[in-house]
Parts: structure tokens; sequence; C-alpha cells
């Protein structure tokens, strides 16, 4: 039975990511972006619960990377279409191809989950950007052009070279061979995990101040605190 509790979990990140991509299908971004949290969420308290109950199996490993596919790569690929897609007002031959650019993130989430799939166990750091992280920046520019009154913000959002440079950079970084910090605490001293408490304090301060924006603004300082502290992550 205690086997069962993850693969449960593991699938409520399944249906709210189906559920992200029907919303941001019908346009309906913020509801899109509600529910790709919630997925990364239940992502995130699967493994907990799983390692909390020594429950660990090759079945809930592979229903985990099928469930991030759809929460932290459709989804936000989705919502990247709808964004370029919104941005370009004129209705012409260009308009038509460009949004397809944005399923870039789609093909660079499943490279990124096989590769992972594949490779030695990446307890200690990421190579690549993490697929949840990528999804968060993604659902931070969505909820910003719903909600957001900061006129620069929306402008770069109504530009649609700037999101087609957006999401060939984030494409890049996917499959990147950056290492970047996980959050799996070993030990909870300030010393061993000075990075992560930065990364933690310096995401909630964007929260605050920032508002929305502060969720993709998050992604940027857990990928710069990253690099400026590589020693930590190789220890």
């Amino acid at each position: 039975m205690k086997k069962l509790v993850p693969n449960i979990i593991t699938s409520l990140n399944l249906l709210c990511g189906s559920i992200a991509v029907i919303s941001a299908i019908n346009d309906q971004l913020a509801k899109a972006a509600l529910f790709v949290l919630l997925g990364i969420f239940f992502d995130f308290f699967d493994g907990f619960i799983a390692r909390f109950l020594k429950s660990e199996s090759p079945l809930g490993f592979q229903l985990d990377s099928i469930s991030d596919m759809v929460t932290s790569g459709l989804a936000p690929g989705i919502i990247m279409f709808k964004l370029l897609s919104n941005s370009l007002t004129e209705s012409s031959y260009h308009s038509m191809i460009i949004p397809y650019f944005s399923l870039l993130i789609v093909l660079g989430s499943a490279f990124r989950l096989a590769r992972y799939n594949i490779s030695k166990p990446q307890s200690i750091f990421f190579t690549g950007l993490p697929t949840p992280a990528n999804a968060m920046f993604v659902i931070g520019l969505a909820l910003v052009r719903e909600y957001s009154g900061i006129n620069f913000l929306l402008a770069l959002l109504e530009d649609p070279f700037f999101l087609l440079i957006l999401t060939l950079i984030l494409t890049f970084l996917l499959n990147s061979n950056f290492k970047l910090i996980t959050f799996k605490f070993k030990t909870y001293g300030i010393k061993e995990n000075f990075s992560r408490y930065c990364i933690i304090m310096m995401s909630v301060f964007s929260l605050i101040f920032f508002d929305y924006a502060g969720i993709s603004l998050s992604v940027i300082f857990y990928f710069v605190i990253s690099l400026i502290y590589p020693p930590l992550i190789k220890n």
C-alpha cells in the first residue's frame, strides 16, 4: 500500500499538468499557471514521500518523468505559444508560423528529461536547467501579462522578437552543461547550504517586491547563484 501513495501523488501532478494544457489552449493563462504550480508542488512532494516511506520504485520513476513532461514540458510550451500568438497582432504568414517556435520548449524539455533518466543520479547538482524551473519562469511571464501593471514588462511581453529569443535561450539552458543547485537537503546548516538559503531569501524578496514578476526573477536568481557558488555544488 505504501508504494501506491507516491504514485497517487505523482498522478495528481499529471492531472494538474493536463488541466494546465487544456486551460492554456483555451487562453486561460492564469488558470494554466495555477495548475502548473500545483503540479510542481506534487512533483516535489511525491519524491519526498517516496524517500520518507522508502517506497521508491522503477514504476514511480517512469511515471514521474511522464508527469513532468506534461506539467513542466508541454504546458509551458503551450503557454509560450499563446504568449507569442497574442503578441502578433497582424494576421500574416509570419504570425501563423512564429508561435510554433515555442514548441522548442516542449522538445527541449523532452530531451532534458530523457538525458536525466539515463544519467547518473543528480542528487548534488542538476546538469542543465530543470524543467520545473523552466516552467516556473514561463508561468511567471503569463501571470505578469495577465495581472501586472508594469508597462515596461508588458511592452516586452508584447514583443514577439523578445519572446522568440527567450524561447531559444530557455531551450538551450534546458540542455546545457551548467551545474545547478538541487534542493535535496542532507543537513540544514548554514555553511553547507549557504547558496540554497541565498536562493530562498532572494526568491522571497522577489515575490514580495516584484509581485508576479518575482516568479520568473526567482528562477534567474537560482541560475545566477548556482553559477556564483559552483564549489558548493561539487562538494
